[in-house]
């Protein structure tokens, strides 16, 4: 996909974040002297290009409360893994699930979730809740631990692409 002058824009105005008000597409659309359909329109065509891999909003768990925060890992059968995907995902306390490809003989997982809660104990025993939710299919699982907030950035275009 090439990219337009407006798009440029559009990903230019947009790459530190959507403005928080309660339109926030009107917003965008007054900067760029356009109209919120065609902002929205553009970013879904980015969107299905691949140019922008997703529109989310992005909390800060520390801020709100939740202090232990753990990837937990899961080896789960390939073939059952997508269905127990959207099963894992859709757990309070997962705020992203995804899969990643396994590398022999040094990391097992397929399937990772980020969960949240206000102590390790908590966590762990979200993890142990998902461990029974997944149920056979599920043959291994660990929690890492985070030990540093890391700074979350969106797209971002250099200046001279």
């Amino acid at each position: 996909m090439v990219l337009t002058e407006f798009d440029r824009a559009l990903i230019a105005a947009t790459q530190s974040g959507l403005p928080l008000v309660p339109r926030p597409y009107d917003a965008v659309a007054a900067m760029l002297g356009s109209s919120s359909a065609a902002v929205r329109e553009r970013l879904a065509a980015l969107l299905a290009a691949g140019v922008v891999r997703r529109i989310a909003a992005v909390p800060n768990h520390y801020r709100l409360g939740y202090t232990a925060n753990g990837m937990s890992v899961w080896d789960v059968d390939d073939a059952e893994v997508d269905r127990l995907g959207e099963l894992l995902g859709s757990q309070p306390g997962v705020s992203h699930c995804y899969r990643r490809p396994r590398k022999p003989g040094v990391w097992r997982y397929n399937l990772f979730a980020m969960l949240h809660g206000h102590s390790r104990e908590q966590v762990l025993a979200q993890a142990e809740q998902v461990a029974a939710l997944l149920g056979p299919a599920c043959r291994a699982h660990d929690v890492l631990f985070s030990s540093a907030i890391l700074k979350k950035t969106g797209l971002r275009l250099r200046q001279n692409v």
